[in-house]
């Protein structure tokens, strides 16, 4: 017999440490290779993590909500063992499924638990996206969602639970719990000071009049950290310019219905961007790299990340492997794939790891333009603002005049300890001149 160490894995390079979200297995259980032990989270996404060997769970090293740095032992197998260990306690009741936070919209002004009812309902409770999924699909609204009693651990809502809160819904026996909504008074109106521990957590801060007080949810936490560690690492200088986009914008009006009929996938503008971003890449490779010292590390690899929102309203950045040997149809397949895995919890690991270069469209919101925060170790990220119809003046051999044209402005954020002023405006008035330049004939 051996033991066997179970580590924490590496989830992708600029990651350093993940969160235990769930033990499927407790010490004493048998497990087979391969077989799923425990589900972890980091900032970018949640996965699974396998077994390295067929034996005997011996014990289990961290909890459920422990932060765990990579490499770490967190459980140890014992192989060859043909009789049951001793089982010792657990550190925690197995949940279900990927625990995701949801923070109410309306919560009280006081810091409410698990255990608090607001107007009848259970609040700040978590759910996982299977029980979300089941809700969306069935129109339950989070408003009954958070007043049916759950039977996991911690009260929280099961597969179960939801699935017979349905069925008894559909057949027209609503449960008296959805029924009942006893009314607590709403805290009054006051300038009362009440202190509150502040983030860094070395004095309380006061806050007056009428407040809502919302405890951030675990990725939030995260990227926020993530952010401020940006920041604080590159000295970040931002870069505007603007592109006439008339030709690419017509273009994909032309073409979009044949493609989706030929390709059973939607052509968006992403991938009309990464295609120009990846050509003006390759001219100027200093943009991808990253930094390890005093070293300058370029990147032969070109793999785009592409900022993508959650239905949390948390963002994540997928990644398109080797973008530079995708043409565009292999470029839209893997834009539409990725964004669709993301929005339903499906991304791998591997899905956000290994990014060299990122692109975000703050036009997708309606914004017109942004000052991105790079996305480390990456030293650029590059933003694209909407798409606006503008009176501009256009040159011609007859003439100026004056046309409307689809009009976009583009950011993108540098590194300033390597990507200097220079390199910054030109590649990004490359990539603005290469949108411009595109082909309204070409061939998909």
């Amino acid at each position: 017999m051996a033991l066997v160490d179970l580590v924490m894995p590496k989830l992708g390079e600029s990651i350093m440490e993940a969160t235990i979200l769930k033990w499927h297995k407790n010490a004493g259980d048998a497990v087979k290779m391969d077989e799923t032990i425990l589900e972890i989270a980091t900032d970018k996404v949640d996965s699974e993590v396998p077994s390295t060997a067929e034996g005997t769970i011996e014990s289990i090293l961290f909890n459920v909500n422990d932060v765990v740095p990579i490499g770490t032992i967190i459980a140890k197998i014992r192989t060859g063992a043909t009789e049951a260990i001793a089982a010792t306690p657990a550190p925690a009741a197995p949940v279900e499924d990927v625990i995701v936070p949801y923070v109410p919209v309306a919560a009280p002004v006081q810091s409410i638990n698990s255990n608090t009812l607001v107007n009848g309902a259970i609040a700040n409770r978590f759910y996982s996206p299977l029980v979300l999924n089941i809700a969306a699909s069935e129109g339950v609204a989070m408003t009954e969602l958070e007043r049916i009693p759950g039977t996991g651990n911690e009260g929280r809502v099961t597969k179960k639970d939801i699935l017979e809160y349905v069925a008894a819904k559909n057949g027209g026996t609503v449960p008296d719990y959805a029924k009942q909504a006893p009314v607590v008074k709403a805290p009054a109106a006051t300038t009362e000071l009440k202190p509150v521990v502040n983030n860094a957590g070395l004095s309380p801060t006061s806050y007056s009049g009428n407040v809502e007080i919302i405890e951030m949810d675990r990725m939030r936490k995260m990227i926020a950290k993530h952010m401020v560690d940006s920041k604080h690492t590159s000295p970040h200088v931002t870069s505007f310019t603007e592109a006439d986009v008339t030709n690419l914008v017509l273009w994909r009006d032309k073409v979009k219905t044949a493609f989706e009929k030929r390709e059973g996938t939607k052509i968006t503008f992403t991938p009309l961007f990464i295609e120009a971003i990846v050509k003006c890449i390759k001219k100027y490779p200093l943009i991808n790299s990253s930094i390890d010292g005093d070293k300058i590390i370029v990147k032969k690899d070109i793999n785009i990340g592409m900022a993508t929102a959650l239905p949390s309203g948390n963002l994540i950045v997928p990644v398109i492997k080797n973008a530079d040997q995708l043409n565009l149809v292999g470029l839209s397949k893997n834009v539409n794939t990725l964004a669709d895995n993301a929005r339903n919890n499906k991304l791998k690991p591997d899905d956000t790891a290994g990014g060299t270069f990122t692109l975000t469209n703050v036009g997708t919101f309606g914004s017109l333009m942004g000052t991105p925060i790079i996305n480390q170790p990456q030293v650029a990220i590059l933003a694209v603002g909407a798409i606006k119809k503008r009176p501009v003046v256009i040159e011609t051999a007859q003439g100026d005049s004056i046309a409307i044209r689809h009009m976009m402005y583009l950011s993108m954020s540098y590194d300033h300890r390597i990507v200097d002023g220079a390199l910054g405006a030109t590649f990004l008035t490359a990539v603005a001149k290469e949108l411009e330049n595109f082909n309204s004939n070409r061939e998909v």
